[in-house]
């Protein structure tokens, strides 16, 4: 039997460092790592620093637990964007907040000096707020270097910090001259247990049986539907009713 010849060493086939496989799992971290070991942000910063300005205001999340998909899909659409106005030659500066105020820290804060029947004085739990706020600013910030946003990560607006603090006075202050800020009535839900107002979204409501129904009632009157533009096939009105005894009336 005739062997087959080998005509492997007869083609000439570049020769490339190249990987057959993206690996990106591996490689990703890798390459993430490089942009903030190298400044990248800061050098496109500087690089863009006389071009056109191209302002992103970020809304802050809240800081009180690891990032969700609605967190991720903001700041990652922001990020296209803002990546793609720096490519432009804007000057682009992407400067990340986060909201560090709200019962949620405050109410964790409290359940656990409670477990440990610990007593603090008013400045103390606000300490330990503080703390526990920054502490899920520096988880969540990873978790958005890792997903590749770049931003200005070391200088991030806090609305605990003093200055920010002052400045939300200052405007509330030039907001009262101008005269838009009274004093009125207004019923707000409130929270006897942690003693403060609770806004719509932080009230929690019992599931009830409603014997509310829609309702769809014909047009007859064909001359009133001409009137109104309709001049084929049936027409409706639909209502909405609390009291659908009263219907037969």
């Amino acid at each position: 039997m005739q062997n087959t010849p080998d005509y492997k060493n007869t083609i000439r086939l570049p020769q490339t460092d190249f990987p057959m496989k993206g690996d990106l799992p591996i490689k990703e971290p890798v390459i993430i790592e490089s942009w903030f070991k190298n400044n990248i942000y800061q050098k496109i910063q500087a690089k863009n620093a006389n071009g056109p300005a191209f302002t992103m205001p970020d809304g802050p999340p809240y800081a009180n637990g690891s990032i969700h998909i609605g967190h991720a899909m903001n700041k990652s659409l922001k990020d296209f964007i803002i990546k793609y106005k720096s490519m432009k030659g804007f000057s682009a500066p992407f400067i990340p907040g986060w909201d560090c105020h709200g019962l949620p820290i405050e109410h964790k804060v409290m359940k656990e000096l409670t477990e440990k029947k610990i007593v603090k004085t008013d400045q103390e739990i606000l300490a330990l707020c503080r703390e526990e706020a920054q502490k899920w600013v520096n988880h969540q910030r990873e978790q958005f270097k890792r997903l590749g946003v770049l931003a200005d990560w070391e200088n991030p607006y806090l609305t605990m910090n003093k200055d920010y603090e002052a400045e939300e006075i200052r405007e509330f202050a030039r907001a009262y001259k101008k005269g838009v800020i009274y004093q009125g009535v207004k019923p707000v839900y409130w929270n006897w247990t942690l003693k403060t107002a609770l806004a719509d979204a932080e009230v929690e409501y019992h599931d009830v049986k409603s014997p509310s129904i829609y309702v769809k009632f014909e047009v007859t009157d064909t001359n009133t539907l001409k009137k109104l533009g309709s001049s084929s096939g049936k027409t409706y009105f639909v209502i909405w009713t609390t009291t659908p005894w009263t219907l037969p009336a």
